[in-house]
């Protein structure tokens, strides 16, 4: 007989579990796409937490005008790079949402040019042919992650002013439902915050770097819209070792086609030696600092990032990648090693 409430209370806590998984799974289900906004808002916390409560309980500070301090100063950045962005690409944008047949023409005869004075058939008509229907159709698919961005800034903006307000309580809660070790939770907020450093600070850092060096290497071997082409380049560092290679190689090729053969090779040179190798340094010197992470994490976390968030997987993708390695750390010590150990 008292084997019976037991095992009562063990069918109603599993049942319990398994609304709590159902309801989790159509609430992330629904959910999905605003999950860049929720980790967006996450990734500001981590990184603002300890300067927020430095103000709010050392130099008592209003908790509310604090968060929207925080909050005005992050907006404020983000309106300045928008406008930087939409400067340096509006010039090149504008023709073709305006006209995108007659831009993707003059795009096709630009590469017939290259490829018939470098002997080289890089890009075939059909290939050509394919990329025409994929941009074609990319204006609408563009309108309307553009309304998704702004959509998940809000709500990140919005999820991360009650973050920091709440910060405290959120944390103490999280301490109690987390069912880890007390030495667990501690490796897990370590590693958080490590793992957010690098991801969210190191890699764009990173990018910057190598997107500057590149500038430099355009404007010293003459070429044209060098801003634009650096920019273009700290993007694509984003994928170490051959993310920069999307860019310069193209044009190296394109310059050696035109006649200008020493500026060319002064440029190939140039972003061989000097641009590649600074992503090496940067790596070993600035990540080794804000927290490692591996270049094939990177690169494997930034394709996993870019087909489940989109570009704002640029930051989030390494970060879980990371956390899978993470988290086998954590069941590894919480049920392996102590099995071993009885």
């Amino acid at each position: 007989m008292p084997s019976t409430p037991v095992f009562n209370s063990q069918i109603k806590q599993v049942m319990i579990l398994g609304l709590l998984l159902l309801m989790t799974y159509l609430v992330i289900k629904e959910l999905y796409v605003f999950f860049p906004g929720l980790l967006g808002a996450l990734t500001m916390y981590i990184l603002s937490r300890g300067s927020y409560f430095q103000l709010v309980y050392h130099r008592k500070w209003r908790k509310g005008w604090t968060a929207g301090l925080y909050l005005l100063v992050f907006f404020l950045l983000l309106l300045l790079l928008v406008f930087f962005t939409f400067t340096l690409l509006e010039k090149q944008v504008r023709p073709f949402l305006n006209n995108p047949a007659s831009a993707l023409n003059n795009a096709k005869e630009a590469i017939d040019q290259v490829q018939q004075k470098a002997g080289i058939t890089f890009i075939s008509d059909d290939t050509l042919a394919n990329l025409e229907q994929k941009l074609t159709a990319f204006v609408p698919t563009l309108v309307n992650d553009t309304a998704n961005l702004i959509i998940n800034l809000s709500i990140l903006l919005f999820l991360l002013y009650y973050m920091l307000v709440h910060g405290k309580e959120m944390e103490s809660f999280l301490g109690r439902i987390i069912p880890l070790k007390h030495s667990n939770i501690d490796l897990l907020a370590s590693e958080t915050k490590r793992l957010v450093k690098a991801s969210a600070l190191g890699i764009p850092l990173i990018s910057i770097i190598q997107g500057l060096t590149a500038t430099l290497g355009y404007v010293i071997f003459g070429v044209e819209d060098f801003v634009l082409w650096g920019f273009l380049t700290g993007i694509f560092a984003f994928f170490p070792v051959i993310g920069t290679m999307i860019i310069w190689v193209p044009l190296v090729i394109y310059m050696y086609a035109s006649g200008d053969t020493w500026n060319a090779t002064g440029l190939f040179l140039y972003s061989l030696i000097v641009t590649g190798n600074i992503d090496y340094l940067s790596r070993i010197s600035l990540l080794k600092k804000l927290g490692h992470v591996h270049p094939v994490v990177t690169v494997l976390g930034v394709l996993v990032g870019l087909s489940l968030f989109g570009f704002i997987g640029l930051i989030f993708g390494p970060l879980l990648v990371n956390y899978v390695i993470l988290l086998f750390r954590i069941y590894t010590n919480e049920f392996i090693e102590n099995k071993t150990e009885s």
